[in-house]
């Protein structure tokens, strides 16, 4: 399904410091339309048709190896021959260096019409910035290759008996010479093996330490595919049948160390930053299909009207306009979201303050852009009826593939104590101070009442112990999109065909601030 790229250029360029990194790239208005149709072109007539297919066939283990369904190959080199496997990628090691906002509103068509398609192009894209970042010599060969298509690259953190209790991994790395030998079992990795590229290269999580130094005995080590490392299996899955999850198993690999011993996760974080936004641009590309669907089958499905005349257009009915606008809402906002998110990412580049903003957005958009795709998917369906419970649209398997972006790259529990502890405790709340001098900036009444009783209930919060704070946690990093929509709302009401989506929006957000207020007084008793 196709998305209105209009609307994500229209949010786009409302997002606030957009203009001044559009100049500073050397961009025009132009130049931004051209990159946004042809992205969208391709997404529609290359990606567009291997969803259905892969859904269906699943891939594979054939002897050893992943085998993906028909077309995926083609459709990967179709990517890196255009550019857009690392398109925000300097062109020294083989991108175009695209501003990052930019690169996540050219992400939306893509994972929009195969989601699970893209997740091997969308480790490879932060596998790339990691090496380019913390590994020049190693990225003087793989980032050319990643950025072609030729090559991929994926991230191992995860084992079968430590997940995101990092601190518990057990695979080793052993120095031998000037490189390192790998033993260890690693689980959920996307496109942990395919026969897509030449070459997979595992960003991989390893002990040099002993257990007893946890997470502060892992170092970083990129590990090619070339011997040692064997498919135990593919995962079978809710959704996503067209992405392999592998269980990997390590014998001896050869693995090249990024940076210092014991410092594995401070290595990571580039890339960890890059696939937690990766995972608000799949929301927000699931939100923006499902809000195309449901109003392109409600415009064309007739039923109900007047027994003596013809059917009428179901988006002609008071429940299913309420459904379409709720579904918009959502689409707009976390397209403003993972926009604004992307824009403050780069701002956050030697500049404390926006650096502090965008640990705060982060997990805000990791979540709710998750969460936003799975309500997106559970309304398009209940639009389609009966028909959306069928594989003849694609309604079901958005339902079933949104259902994991609230749970990989760190689930919801763990977003929310983050967000309270680290960016609204830790860091003081650097982050939130950016958010409110916007909102009083902009003068929204809604935003600024909701700003005082935020800022209320992470006070009551942060004054207490660490384990009420965790108990309270869920309901502050909702309460804190509640103000968070807010602000972005008060924006899209300028935005050509936002107002009143908006505006439904911003009706129930008292009330939702009042309900995650209550969970905050329950836990404090």
């Amino acid at each position: 399904m196709s998305i209105d790229m209009r609307l994500v250029e229209a949010i786009l360029n409302a997002t606030p410091g957009w203009d001044a990194q559009l100049a500073e790239a050397g961009l025009d208005a132009t130049d931004v339309s051209q990159i946004l149709t042809e992205a969208a072109r391709l997404a529609e007539t290359t990606v567009a048709p291997l969803a259905g297919i892969a859904d269906r066939e699943h891939c594979k283990v054939v002897e050893g190896r992943v085998k993906t369904p028909a077309g995926y190959a083609e459709a990967y080199r179709a990517l890196g021959e255009n550019g857009w496997i690392t398109a925000d990628l300097s062109p020294e090691f083989g991108g175009m260096g695209l501003p990052l906002a930019l690169n996540a509103a050219v992400i939306l068509p893509f994972e929009a019409a195969a989601q699970p398609f893209m997740m091997a192009s969308g480790s490879t894209r932060a596998g790339a910035h990691l090496l380019a970042d913390r590994a020049p010599d190693l990225a003087a060969d793989w980032c050319p290759k990643a950025s072609e298509g030729k090559w991929t690259i994926t991230i191992c953190i995860s084992e079968p008996d430590a997940g995101s209790d990092v601190g518990r991994i057990r695979t080793k790395a052993v120095q031998d010479g000037d490189t390192w030998r790998i033993d260890g079992t690693k689980c959920w990795i996307s496109f942990g093996d395919h026969d897509m590229a030449d070459r997979i290269g595992h960003l991989c999580l390893a002990r040099t330490g002993t257990p007893e130094e946890g997470s502060r005995g892992l170092s970083l080590f990129l590990v090619p595919n070339d011997q040692g490392i064997f498919v135990e299996r593919i995962e079978e899955k809710l959704g996503l049948n067209g992405s392999p999850t592998c269980v990997l198993r390590f014998e001896g690999a050869k693995g090249h160390l990024i940076g210092e011993p014991g410092r594995g996760l401070s290595q990571l974080f580039t890339m960890i930053e890059l696939m937690r936004l990766q995972v608000g641009g799949q929301g927000a590309g699931i939100a923006l299909a499902c809000a195309g669907l449901a109003r392109a089958y409600a415009a064309d499905r007739k039923q109900g009207g007047k027994p003596s005349a013809p059917p009428v257009p179901i988006d002609t009915h008071p429940d299913v306009q309420r459904m379409l606008t709720a579904l918009d809402a959502q689409a707009m906002l976390s397209t403003a979201l993972v926009l604004e998110a992307a824009a403050t990412v780069q701002a956050g580049h030697g500049d404390a303050a926006m650096s502090a903003y965008a640990a705060f957005l982060l997990p805000l958009t990791k979540t709710f852009n998750g969460e936003g795709a799975c309500e997106a998917a559970y309304t398009a369906v209940q639009v389609l009826g009966g028909a959306g419970y069928t594989q003849e649209w694609p309604a079901e398997r958005y339902y079933r593939d949104a259902r994991i972006l609230t749970i990989y790259e760190g689930t919801t529990g763990m977003q929310g104590q983050d967000f309270l502890m680290r960016r609204l405790g830790k860091d003081q709340g650097a982050g939130l101070a950016v958010l409110a001098g916007r909102i009083r900036a902009g003068e929204d009444s809604l935003a600024l009442r909701l700003l005082d009783r935020f800022e209320a209930l992470v006070a009551d919060v942060l004054a207490q112990d660490m384990g009420v704070q965790m108990a309270a946690a869920d309901a502050v990093l909702r309460a804190g999109w509640v103000l968070t929509s807010a602000y972005l709302a008060a924006r899209l009401t300028g935005v050509p065909g936002c107002a009143e989506a908006m505006r439904f929006w911003q009706a129930t957000l008292e009330a939702k601030m009042g309900l995650y207020e209550a969970e905050v007084a329950r836990a404090l008793k």
